[in-house]
């Protein structure tokens, strides 16, 4: 809105790099050129800020100059990437080589003692194994995949004995190499890319390493059962929404009616898992999740899906009749008897909160331009020609094109719940808008030989690596 900046994620010029792999794709060839002369000038060995994310530096930055060499072949793109690489290796300089993921750059250059820390978010320690391998393939250095499978191999080793067997819970303890102690486990926030990176990294080895395959069938089974749900809606809609469960140490626990955009990753996941690895089911599930994030998109006023919801379930995951009593009975016991002992009545509630039928609360009304849900349309697309999704994959870019553009781009919704005409666009775009969602709206409408899935593999910044071939 004001055309200024911020300054995240190392004030290293996120936005820049992270978009390196979009102007090539979109043939945007000497703006490439401009960008890349700009990018090669980035200064890694010095920031002004307290401390990086290791996660976020290594899916943009790292992952934004390997997409753009694998695209482009221009070598100095691969060497600012091993310059990248060593920096970020220090990370892991720990008694226990666990990296320590909100790292102190500083610090570590003046030589200071590290260690990993006591509380740690599973997807910023699981989620760095497709940049670190990579690196190592287009180098021929093994350092970096070595750093990398020391925590999978810690995950997998502890896999069957958390309180959920065959998840991790959001949170771990990275110090003592212990990913079992926390109580909530899902597909979605903190977790998230953990568990996409599974089919994935099998992809871009190739299959020669066993271990993601069975990180991938053992979570997602786990997942299907214990985390997913089928929503109760006025149309008795085929869908479903990846939610949250929570297990105390008793193993007692119960599972949580929300969704995020977030989480809507999960869709492409499983069709991708689905495909590579021959299971018809997770196709169907997949499937299911993706049309459940589209049927959200449509469900709202603004055609446009909101951060964070909560539904109400069907008794199993199949169909079950529309009850508008028991809707409304749901919105008021998540309200809280506070609401209620003041007079709060259900309809009164659904219309302060612009509740769509379906939906119990709508936590977080914000749109931040996220790209998960086209996403899963675009790879679910590719992998099974569903005509249908193509003309979804319009009506979710109009309806985002019509509400958030400006002067100068594209900026956050703060309410997509109203149809008022006073949505508010806010004063931030942040990077993956360039680096993914504009991306895969551009690639679900192109060829698909453009960035065929069978020669790429995308981290989960939507950069495109190649897949080595078979020699």
């Amino acid at each position: 809105m004001t055309g200024g900046k911020k300054n995240t994620f190392g004030g290293w010029a996120a936005t820049l790099v992270d978009a390196l792999d979009t102007l090539w794709i979109m043939d945007l060839k000497d703006e490439f050129a401009e960008a890349v002369a700009a990018a090669l000038t980035i200064d890694f060995s010095g920031t002004h800020m307290e401390q990086v994310n290791v996660f976020e530096t290594t899916i943009r930055y790292l992952g934004g100059f390997l997409s753009a060499y694998d695209l482009s072949g221009d070598d100095r793109l691969r060497v600012k990437a091993i310059e990248l690489g060593e920096m970020l290796l220090v990370a892991f300089d720990t008694p226990n080589r666990m990296p320590v993921t909100r790292w102190r750059v500083m610090d570590a250059r003046k030589g200071y003692a590290q260690k990993a820390h006591s509380i740690t978010l599973l997807a910023e320690i699981g989620s760095l194994t497709m940049e670190f391998t990579r690196l190592a393939q287009v180098t021929g250095d093994s350092r970096w995949y070595d750093a990398t499978y020391r925590i999978m191999e810690a995950l997998s080793q502890q896999q069957g004995h958390t309180r959920l067997p065959g998840m991790w819970p959001v949170l771990v303890n990275a110090q003592e190499m212990n990913f079992t102690w926390h109580d909530t486990y899902t597909l979605g926030s903190m977790s998230d890319s953990l568990y996409e990176y599974f089919p994935k990294m099998h992809i871009l080895l190739g299959g020669l390493e066993p271990m993601y395959e069975k990180l991938y069938r053992e979570s997602m089974e786990t997942a299907i059962r214990y985390t997913m749900f089928r929503p109760m809606t006025p149309d008795i809609a085929d869908i479903l929404v990846a939610g949250a469960a929570h297990v105390n140490e008793n193993y007692m626990g119960g599972l949580e009616f929300s969704g995020q955009h977030l989480v809507c990753f999960a869709g492409g996941m499983l069709a991708l898992g689905g495909k590579v690895f021959e299971i018809a089911r997770h196709l169907d599930i997949g499937r299911r999740l993706t049309d459940g994030c589209t049927w959200t998109y449509r469900a709202l006023p603004l055609g446009i899906m909101p951060e964070t919801f909560s539904m109400i379930e069907c008794p199993t995951n199949e169909a079950c009749d529309w009850n508008e009593t028991l809707w409304k009975e749901k919105v008021l016991e998540r309200r809280g008897p506070e609401a209620i002992s003041q007079g709060a009545t259900a309809d009164l509630i659904i219309e302060y909160d612009r509740l769509p039928q379906g939906f119990a609360s709508i936590g977080d009304r914000r749109y931040v331009l996220r790209p998960e849900a086209i996403e899963s349309v675009f790879v679910m697309y590719r992998i099974t020609g569903r005509e249908d999704l193509f003309h979804e994959a319009w009506d979710m870019f109009r309806a985002i094109e019509e509400n958030t553009k400006t002067e100068l781009g594209n900026g956050a919704l703060a309410d997509v719940t109203r149809a008022d005409g006073k949505v508010s666009v806010m004063d931030s775009m942040e990077s993956f808008w360039l680096a993914e969602t504009l991306k895969y709206f551009y690639l679900i409408f192109s060829e698909p030989g453009l960035i065929s899935l069978d020669d790429y593999v995308f981290n989960t910044e939507a950069h495109p690596f190649k897949i080595p071939k078979p020699v």
